[in-house]
């Protein structure tokens, strides 16, 4: 039995798999219908979410099994002070498998140490988010056929956006990519999210000039300023538009420069770019119910 709590939980060759599977099903979803039939899914979300818990929910359900679990942790017995050790052992007793969201890093970590099946950490604080990550890796190879040789840019909350930091984690494995960090400096990208970035000699630029560095990059992931991760409401007024991608921004950009997100987003993409051949955010939105579904299969150990 295995757990994915990091993006450090798989190797490059199973990532590999993984996206291989997931372009499967896209190509043949009939195949997979029933692989998952009698199989319970419960998605245990202690913190709000949209398109990471429904394409959860939808990628179990278009494998033919079934989904239970709670949106909210007021709706849980969470709500009374249980624990998540005693909620996981609880829900392993009617689940096969387990996705979990919670604002606590670390809270996945103590749920897989009691747990008797597999669990999924769907987002927890501002650590990690593997399955965004396997997300924006699939819209990647998708939009440009490959990892290696790209230059990526990370644009906007370095500092609590987790899904960057899964990103470098995972893409600072393959070679030839580069990255350019811009933020505000309050909000550059955590020392330790550097370090694989060092000791793999993997070059990698700050700015906080998103303008200037447009015309190098092949994909441009713009991320929010996350307000629910502020201790201080006036940080987050002063910092919250530090960034806004307009269509007059994109004048130099590459033709085929890829713009992704892992939204939601407030108003750091303007919604003129929606139209733009270059934006693939909401493909991205798509992507992630069919990563799911491949994770599911594979940590369930069902063959198609």
């Amino acid at each position: 039995m295995r757990h994915i709590i990091s993006m450090a939980d798989l190797t490059v060759t199973e990532i590999d798999e993984l996206i291989a599977t997931s372009q499967d099903i896209i190509i043949s979803p009939v195949k997979y219908r029933e692989a998952c039939r009698y199989k319970k899914l419960a998605t245990l979300f202690f913190e709000p979410s949209t398109r990471t818990r429904l394409s959860f929910e939808a990628a179990m359900y278009e494998l033919g099994g079934q989904v239970l679990g709670f949106s909210e942790a007021s709706s849980s017995s969470a709500a009374k002070g249980e624990s998540v050790a005693d909620t996981i052992r609880t829900v392993c007793c009617y689940a096969d498998i387990i996705a979990m969201r919670h604002p606590k890093e670390g809270a996945p970590t103590v749920a897989a140490t009691h747990a008797s099946v597999p669990v999924i950490n769907a987002g927890d604080g501002g650590h990690n988010h593997p399955t965004q990550t396997l997300t924006d890796l699939l819209t990647i190879k998708l939009e440009k056929g490959r990892f290696e040789g790209l230059t990526v840019g990370l644009c906007g909350d370095l500092k609590f956006g987790r899904t960057v930091h899964s990103l470098v984690h995972a893409m600072c494995r393959y070679p030839g990519v580069r990255f350019v960090l811009v933020s505000p400096e309050e909000l550059k990208v955590p020392s330790y999210v550097k370090i694989p970035l060092k000791e793999g000699s993997v070059p990698y630029e700050q700015n906080t000039d998103l303008v200037s560095v447009l015309p190098e990059l092949d994909i441009l992931y713009m991320t929010r300023v996350q307000r629910e991760r502020f201790f201080n409401e006036d940080d987050y007024v002063r910092l919250k538009d530090s960034y806004i991608l307009t269509p007059e921004k994109l004048a130099h950009a590459k033709a085929g420069l890829s713009i992704m997100h892992p939204l939601p987003r407030v108003n750091e993409i303007s919604t003129e770019i929606d139209q733009d051949p270059r934006a693939c955010y909401f493909r991205q939105a798509l992507n992630g119910k069919f990563i799911r579904m491949a994770l599911i299969l594979k940590l369930l150990e069902v063959s198609v």
